[in-house]
């Protein structure tokens, strides 16, 4: 036993932080590896299937998408991480206050967390100014007039026109960075590009994401209202409409196995409805629309079948129970919002800007423990939830939705951009209106602008403003009628079964 003592030596500390290094690094390729598996499942579902673009006949083509597509996975990746990386901060530091001493999740450090923050960071800088960028102009490319046609023509014109586009957005970088501030503006700051001018452009890039979620997020909040309250007030008669639902179904197969077997214009059997729409389309356009418009009602007569089948009870207090929970959860957020900014006003809270090392594990989140920390998961998610159907409720927007099988790539593209963008704001979203209380680390925290008082205010009273019209709006005298008319019912009908 001592001569074994006597062989064996502590572990160097380089050779710790070398395999602590390596473990992350695996932990990171894993789980990226998993994100891009999710994402190219995301765009195989979403995806056309049609001859102009991934399908086509021409070599070069298919290649050119997808490569394409490959940078439009990486890039919903990211989007992905991004929006995972509050939940994931937030569960590993009150799993770590639990088990501070456990062998199983001695993995979980602070290290662990501050690189995953690094690599979003870093990642959704190449997505939104490489990646994207170079996608949408290698589709968009021919090649130079006068050159041989082929795909390396098509790269030489894709790398010349994105970096003469790199040289116009670092003028319009400078000339922005030299209105802002005069100080930082001079000639030797113009070759700083990866310091300086890189995070500015991100910086204004998380500055419009935060401003669309500040339009989107009541939006989204309207329209689940819209949606739970009309619901709840409409009187329902489950068994029509399903019948409707699986009589329209069958009109829609009809007409498309006539659609495959005349391989012409289709024109019998005539439309249900005097202004069918699909009587001005070709034989491919007309099968595609007709089995999108199939999908969805087959989708929807499935959903309806469930929900006939299950109890009256449940039924009857699934609609009600979604109010209240919409309520709540908006309720606490706004009132959330109100505390932040009487916070900011006093000064008890400090602006968003980090300035210190945050270190997983020391102590909760929130004053309530796990459960807390819980809650604020939540609402993350909630809003999650309302600013991507705003975002997508916005005139311009909803026409880009991704729908099954049926997306072109160019909108594919724009959702992958817009998604990119709005994901790497929500981590400042919910620190600005203090929703949490976990820093932003990395760079993500050092961005100049959430060090501005009056940003930070302006925006806290403009979402809580905006957030309680939705309220006082939609919960009217009707769905208050209604929604207490229906809790009453309930609570008699569990009181008879009872009984």
């Amino acid at each position: 036993m001592d001569e074994y003592s006597e062989d064996y030596e502590e572990p160097d500390l380089n050779e710790q932080i070398f395999h602590n290094n390596v473990r992350e690094q695996i932990i990171f390729l894993l789980l990226f590896l998993l994100l891009n598996l999710a994402s190219y499942g995301i765009l195989r579902y979403c995806r056309r299937q049609g001859r102009e673009d991934y399908y086509s006949s021409d070599e070069d083509e298919v290649i050119v998408f997808r490569i394409s597509t490959w940078m439009c996975t990486f890039s919903l990746a990211v989007s992905i991480g991004a929006v995972l990386l509050l939940p994931i901060s937030i569960v590993s530091n009150e799993v770590l206050i639990l088990y501070p001493n456990s062998y199983y999740i001695k993995w979980l450090n602070s290290s662990l967390i501050q690189g995953l923050w690094n690599y979003v960071f870093l990642f959704s800088n190449l997505s939104i100014f490489v990646l994207l960028p170079f996608a949408y102009l290698f589709t968009e490319s021919e090649g130079f007039f006068g050159h041989k046609k082929g795909l390396k023509a098509r790269l030489y014109e894709t790398s010349t026109v994105f970096c003469l586009l790199g040289v116009v957005v670092l003028g319009f970088a400078y000339v922005i960075s030299a209105v802002i501030d005069q100080d930082k503006s001079s000639i030797q700051t113009i070759l700083n590009f990866w310091s300086y001018y890189l995070p500015f452009l991100y910086s204004c890039i998380s500055f419009l994401g935060v401003l669309i979620l500040l339009v989107c997020t009541p939006i989204g909040f309207v329209r689940l209202f819209d949606v739970v309250g009309g619901l709840l007030i409409k009187p329902r008669d489950i068994n029509e409409e399903y019948d409707a639902c699986a009589l329209e179904e069958e009109y829609l197969r009809s007409r498309l196995r006539r659609a495959q077997y005349a391989r012409t214009g289709y024109k019998l059997p005539p439309p249900m409805t005097p202004a069918d729409d699909l009587t001005r389309l070709g034989n491919g356009r007309l099968q595609h629309e007709l089995g999108g418009r199939l999908s969805r009602f087959e989708f929807k007569r499935k959903m309806l079948d469930y929900e006939r089948n299950t109890s009256f009870f449940i039924r009857s207090m699934s609609y009600p129970t979604a109010m209240l929970l919409l309520i709540g959860l908006t309720i606490i957020v706004v009132l959330l919002v109100l505390q932040n900014s009487i916070s900011l006003l006093i000064g008890i809270r400090a602006l968003p800007l980090s300035s210190k090392q945050f270190t997983l594990g020391v102590s909760s989140l929130s004053k309530l423990g796990p459960f807390g920390a819980a809650m604020e998961i939540v609402l993350i998610i909630y809003l999650i939830v309302t600013s991507s159907i705003g975002l997508y409720t916005v005139p311009f927007v909803n026409r880009i939705i991704p729908k099954y099988k049926s997306t072109p790539f160019s909108y594919i593209l724009a959702n992958c951009a817009l998604l990119l963008i709005i994901s790497s704001a929500l981590p400042l979203l919910s620190k600005i209106l203090g929703i949490t209380n976990f820093d932003l680390l990395g760079d993500f925290g050092s961005i100049e602008w959430l060090g501005n008082f009056q940003i930070v205010l302006l925006y806290n009273l403009s979402f809580a403003a905006a957030s309680t019209l939705v309220v006082a709006n939609k919960f009217t005298v009707k769905v208050r009628r209604e929604l207490f008319a229906r809790l009453v019912e309930n609570y008699m009908f569990l009181i008879s079964f009872v009984t």
